[in-house]
């Protein structure tokens, strides 16, 4: 039984592969982000992501005990938002969030989420491969009563670019160009890409791994 784990705390990421038909194992990493993104400081954000994602899933592979893996797939992702050549992730704090969504009202960024699946077999990676997804998001301009309200539920302080398409923050996106689940932390049809390239069809992870009722 081919079991999927999710190497990401993100209830977005989640949610989008529980609605997608399947109950991940979520482990999730101790990874330093912040050693890597200074580490890159100045490179590429689809480089950015693409080498927090492969750390975070390398680690999680690490971390799993022997009956996991034995037989699994293992995905780690992460996203980051670039608007204006600057790229920002998750805000923290309510000043950090406030700050970035001034400068993203009303003006287009790219959402940036890194993957990488790894194949593992027999407690060591048999394969693994990665892509990064692009998806470009339309910020509107909230009121600021409305901006202040969204600030205060906590939602956008967890949430690269300090927004959510599939959320609360929905209200305040006008329009996207290209995945929307890649907005969300992960991009179904390039996973669905991904897991190809290991020789996984999404049929088997159905059948290996279903919701819980």
């Amino acid at each position: 039984m081919t079991r999927l784990v999710l190497g990401s705390a993100s209830a977005g990421r989640l949610g989008l592969l529980r609605h997608a038909g399947v109950e991940p194992l979520v482990v999730v990493s101790d990874v330093d982000e912040d050693a890597i993104i200074e580490r890159m400081n100045g490179d590429a954000p689809a480089r950015v992501v693409a080498a927090l994602a492969t750390a975070k899933a390398q680690r999680v592979a690490e971390l799993l005990d022997a009956d996991i893996a034995a037989d699994c797939i293992v995905i780690g992702c992460d996203s980051m938002l670039e608007v204006g050549g600057v790229l920002s992730g998750k805000p923290g704090t309510v000043t950090a969030a406030r700050r970035q969504w001034q400068s993203a009202a009303g003006r287009a960024g790219q959402l940036h989420t890194g993957h990488r699946v790894l194949r593992v077999r027999d407690g060591a990676v048999a394969g693994e491969t990665g892509r990064t997804g692009t998806t470009t998001v339309h910020f509107g301009v909230p009121a600021q009563e409305d901006l202040d309200a969204y600030l205060a539920t906590g939602e956008p302080l967890h949430v690269a670019g300090a927004f959510t398409l599939d959320g609360l923050g929905g209200w305040f996106i006008d329009r996207i160009e290209g995945d929307p689940s890649n907005v969300i932390g992960l991009s179904l049809p390039l996973l669905r890409a991904l897991l190809a390239d290991l020789g996984v069809s999404v049929a088997a992870l159905w059948a290996a791994n279903r919701p819980r009722e």
